[in-house]
């Protein structure tokens, strides 16, 4: 993907030089709705499906005996339903801590060092994890959210990720409520999602991974997490802890019944 940058580039002026007052009000929307409408995001979910077959790492096998709660490589509807209780694992897990747990005991990867390449710099071919989050939550495009909260430890994850969202923190004193709690909000060019509101969270939790414009690459929910904590100067986020995965479960379950449809596209 070496020219994808200028790539956009061109297709963004194009929209941009495009749009009238005639069209709309907003040049910057519709410019977004047609990058969406050809989303180079849809890149990464081949590479993913390469990797998910291809036997790699130290052991050689593949992620088809990957269990993502459905069985071992069943994964039409298996994302629609995480984070969820693992009984080999005796966790709670989101996708991408799952993966890593697939990724370590079936192929004989380091945790460290997966977790050290999971999130790609900007302007990258983008992490495997990455790729691989794409392609497994794909094959559950036009399913909706249906997050249980059947085992106890999926409801004190949810109990724990509803404290996190509204707790303030941190040298400013943020809480994630503070950007998300209202609508019509915004921060620069950047709106913010009315997430204490029904449509607002099932548009969150429907769309990510997602495709990053600004940084050209595909990003997942744990990067979001991450970026959103970084952002309000709280401590960093580890990846896959149970912190980020238990706002995942509480943002997850909340926009239940949201129909998936990545991947996203995000300014």
């Amino acid at each position: 993907m070496p020219n994808l940058r200028s790539g956009l580039v061109g297709v963004a002026a194009l929209v941009l030089a495009a749009a009238t007052p005639a069209q709309t009000t907003d040049p910057l929307a519709i410019g977004r709705q047609m990058l969406a409408e050809d989303n180079p995001g849809e890149l990464w979910i081949e590479k993913g499906k390469a990797l998910f077959h291809e036997r790699r790492g130290p052991s050689g096998a593949s992620l088809e005996q990957c269990d993502f709660g459905l069985g071992p490589g069943k994964l039409e509807g298996a994302s629609s339903r995480l984070p969820r209780y693992f009984a080999d694992t005796d966790r709670v897990q989101d996708l991408e801590s799952r993966l890593l747990t697939c990724m370590v005991q079936l192929q004989g990867f380091k945790r460290e060092d997966v977790v050290k390449r999971a999130i790609s710099p900007a302007g990258s071919n983008g992490s495997d994890v990455e790729a691989l989050a794409l392609y497994i939550t794909s094959r559950s495009n036009g399913m909706k959210m249906n997050v249980a909260l059947d085992h106890e430890k999926e409801r004190a994850m949810y109990k724990a990720g509803e404290y996190l969202f509204f707790r303030r923190s941190g040298q400013t004193d943020f809480a994630c409520v503070q950007c998300h709690g209202e609508a019509e909000k915004r921060i620069r060019l950047q709106d913010l999602i009315h997430m204490t509101d029904k449509k607002g969270v099932q548009g969150v939790v429907s769309t990510w991974p997602a495709y990053r414009g600004a940084h050209f690459v595909v990003r997942t929910m744990q990067w979001r997490l991450y970026d959103c904590f970084w952002q309000m100067r709280l401590p960093e986020l580890v990846y896959a802890s149970d912190a980020s995965v238990a706002l995942t479960t509480y943002l997850h379950y909340q926009g239940n019944g949201a129909e998936i449809r990545v991947p996203g596209f995000k300014r």
